[in-house]
């Protein structure tokens, strides 16, 4: 009998996405987007740097770069999806 209400007490704040959960969830997906596409790029960059280090090359880091700039994209275009499905 406690437990139901528990679960009830806790349906308020995360409840559809209303509610100060629903508030925090919004602000981490807009996190997510400013954050995706520098760290797919700094990613990229130390890989790739990494790799010329060893196998004594000059151009992979910059090939890191722009394969982590993709993948930020990616990355930013679905959340971004998911985040206009939500509403």
């Amino acid at each position: 009998m406690a437990d139901d209400g528990a679960r009830n007490g806790g349906n308020d704040a995360g409840g559809g996405g209303k509610g100060a959960l629903g508030e925090l969830v919004k602000a981490e997906s807009m996190i997510q987007l400013a954050i995706a596409l520098p760290a797919g790029c700094v990613i990229g960059w130390l890989l790739g740097s990494w790799l010329d280090r060893h196998f004594h090359q000059g151009w992979i880091a910059i090939a890191g770069i722009l394969l982590g700039a993709a993948a930020g994209f990616v990355q930013i275009f679905r959340t971004a999806s998911r985040y206009i499905k939500r509403g």
